[in-house]
């Protein structure tokens, strides 16, 4: 997994300003964007693990014999 970054955000000025809007607005998307591909990644790396483990467990299931 990727090391988290810090930005900050430009301070607000005493008048309003379109362009310190937009820059705060991007600022703010890509950090949920990329909040949303860190728990994608996640959920995918738990599910194949889940995955794994209990195809292992069926695995070794298969081999045991009844009434043990």
């Amino acid at each position: 997994m990727a090391n988290p970054k810090s930005i900050a955000l430009p301070l607000a000025q005493q008048e309003y300003s379109s362009a310190d809007e937009a820059v705060t607005r991007r600022i703010m998307e890509q950090a949920i964007q990329d909040l949303a591909i860190e728990l994608d990644k996640l959920q995918k790396l738990q599910s194949v693990v889940v995955s794994k483990g209990l195809k292992r467990h069926q695995f070794l299931l298969m081999g045991m014999k009844h009434g043990w």
